[in-house]
């Protein structure tokens, strides 16, 4: 396998798309209902201040576009893309000209060259991930109640940093902005897997690129449960604990292993994301999504235009919602759980939201600026290096679902 064939194999392992941690149970089954308990049961424990926690906690940056970047073992050229590297026909720039071939959008087009003339100076030896948060043209001068700050958006969230300080100063005088957070390590591309647990100590530093890793920084030095916070989320977990036992492994594995039904209950549960509705009551989740499904697989074969496509998919649609019917009481158990670990999930997030962060946060409104959380955080196992998005998805997720991206203008 050569180095393409590598980045097209959009497989585990390879730093895609990184999951919330409560999607875990349906894209995993079993084995990710436990990890997700497993995962929240660390972070109580770092957060209750026991320092034998497994988890490492990284601050998501809501930047954009993702560059890939990094030596090319095949050839030994640098190359810089998008998550275009893991498309069918991979896209890798070596020059000027392959951006204007693969990326001639003029956003985008403009960004992956100032990344082509910059990122090489940090002498990077293997592959890294990460999320351009400014180039040069991007960044803007404003005044945010009363103080000036150096701003910039690269995706939702304003990011602001008070002008006086050391911070903004290094800001202003780069050519772009980047945050690492994925590193790729093998002996050969062949056998090379993502990282999270990432080290940017080695590379070479200089004023033309402001970059740092996605550590999390508790710069106030209070990110800990009270007893009473503590208790509260060991109760949620022990209640996932007991409703996790009550349920089905089969039908939490057949949605695992089945692709179409993994697609509409993720789908579905998108559309409560969007329109900003928490799931309350799951039975009633649980007919509505049972009647969206039936409704989407009834337009599929009224579209089908041939007898015998119309015959496969009505036995499909069969299939599908004897598995809904069938398995009624066993989904509401599955959102009872999904609702358990959300429910302890965001408080480890607020937790997390309430430290102070390298930047402020903001939300451009047409009155000027709201003050927003980071997009979130990301729980990633020291071992393994397996990890998991932390992320208040009615606060930031809706936002995000129909923001307009500012390097895709």
């Amino acid at each position: 396998m050569n180095f393409t064939e590598f980045l097209n194999e959009a497989k585990e392992g390879k730093n895609l798309h990184l999951e919330h941690l409560e999607d875990n149970i349906f894209n995993r089954g079993v084995a990710g209902a436990r990890e997700s308990i497993a995962f929240l049961q660390s972070l109580r424990d770092m957060l209750a201040g026991r320092s034998q926690s497994k988890i490492n906690v990284t601050t998501k940056w809501d930047g954009a576009p993702a560059v890939f970047c990094g030596i090319n073992p095949d050839n030994g050229k640098f190359f810089v893309g998008t998550k275009g590297v893991f498309a069918k026909n991979a896209k890798l720039n070596y020059t000027n000209d392959d951006i204007d071939k693969n990326h001639p959008g003029a956003g985008l087009n403009e960004k992956l060259k100032i990344a082509l003339a910059f990122l090489p100076k940090l002498g990077i030896k293997g592959v890294l991930q990460g999320d351009m948060m400014f180039t040069k043209s991007d960044l803007k001068k404003e005044r945010i109640d009363g103080e000036q700050f150096v701003t910039f958006q690269p995706n939702t969230i304003v990011y602001a940093v008070p002008t006086d300080t050391k911070l903004a100063k290094s800001i202003q005088a780069a050519q772009m902005g980047i945050v690492f957070h994925t590193s790729y390590s093998g002996r050969t591309f062949e056998t090379m897997k993502a990282s999270f647990n990432i080290d940017i100590g080695h590379l070479t530093k200089t004023k033309d690129v402001w970059f740092r890793d996605a550590s999390f920084v508790d710069a106030s030095g209070t990110a800990t449960f009270t007893e009473k916070e503590t208790a509260q989320i060991t109760n949620l977990l022990s209640n996932a604990g007991r409703t996790f036992q009550s349920i089905s492994s089969l039908v939490l594995n057949r949605i695992a292993a089945s692709e179409p039904i993994l697609l509409q209950i993720k789908t579905f549960n998108n559309t409560k994301v969007r329109a900003g509705e928490k799931i309350t009551n799951t039975t009633a989740h649980v007919n509505e999504l049972t009647r969206w499904v039936e409704n989407r697989l009834n337009a599929e074969i009224l579209k089908a235009k041939m007898a015998a496509t119309k015959q496969k998919k009505q036995i499909e649609k069969n299939e599908i919602m004897r598995f809904y019917r069938t398995n009624a009481v066993q989904l509401k158990l599955i959102f009872d759980l999904m609702n358990l670990i959300v429910d302890a999930k965001l408080m480890v997030v607020k937790k997390l939201q309430e430290m102070k962060q390298v930047t402020g946060t903001f939300i451009r409104t047409d009155d000027g600026f709201k003050i927003t959380n980071p997009e979130g955080f990301v729980a990633v196992d020291r071992l393994s290096g397996g990890a998991l998005k932390l992320i208040d998805r009615l606060e930031f997720s809706q936002e995000n679902f129909n923001a307009q991206k500012q390097w895709d203008k």
